[in-house]
């Protein structure tokens, strides 16, 4: 049997395309510490396919920076405007395709069940999420967006799930490490 990795990193990332707020933790057994957040601004470009390059390239800068060994991002919500969620899942994809670019597996996390995992209450506002994660990782400074402690949210969350259900639940990679692991299910 293998020995199970004591420390991990988790980036979590909230996409957006005009601000994506980041976070990174150390998770140390049952123990996490934050080690940085910050957003990556892209209202300044009118190009959106601009937006969608520096999202790519901040993404695998940090991710060379930081080297974490899972990514976990908050899936677009469901809005009334088309043209808003499609630019939403853009920016996800973008994000995704440079963690993946690096081989660093991805969990998706709904908004409502990040801010479950953070303050117990589905519909918090940011406040309350940012405000629960300065007493949970012991920082002072408010970030100068909330986006940043909505991405720090979103690692939390996934650390958390970890917690909570002793080594169940599992992230894969892609199909080819699903299918390995459940050749049962797919017989």
């Amino acid at each position: 049997m293998l020995a199970e990795k004591k420390e991990r990193v988790i980036m979590g990332i909230d996409p957006g395309t005009s601000i994506m707020g980041y976070g990174v933790i150390l998770e140390k057994g049952s123990k996490i510490e934050l080690i940085t957040m910050g957003i990556v601004r892209m209202d300044h470009l009118d190009d959106h396919f601009l937006k969608l390059q520096r999202i790519f390239a901040k993404t695998v800068g940090l991710v060379d920076e930081y080297k974490p060994d899972v990514v976990a991002l908050e899936a677009p919500f469901y809005g009334k405007n088309i043209q808003v969620m499609l630019k939403l899942g853009r920016a996800q994809g973008i994000a995704m395709a440079a963690a993946l670019s690096r081989d660093i597996p991805i969990t998706e996390y709904a908004p409502r069940k990040v801010k479950q995992a953070i303050t117990g209450n589905g519909s918090a506002g940011k406040e309350q999420v940012a405000a629960m994660l300065q007493r949970l990782l012991n920082f002072k400074e408010t970030p100068e967006f909330l986006d940043a402690t909505d991405g720090l949210a979103v690692a939390v969350c996934h650390s958390f799930q970890r917690v909570s259900t002793s080594g169940s639940g599992k992230s894969y990679s892609g199909w080819a490490a699903f299918a390995k692991d459940n050749q049962k299910r797919l017989k």
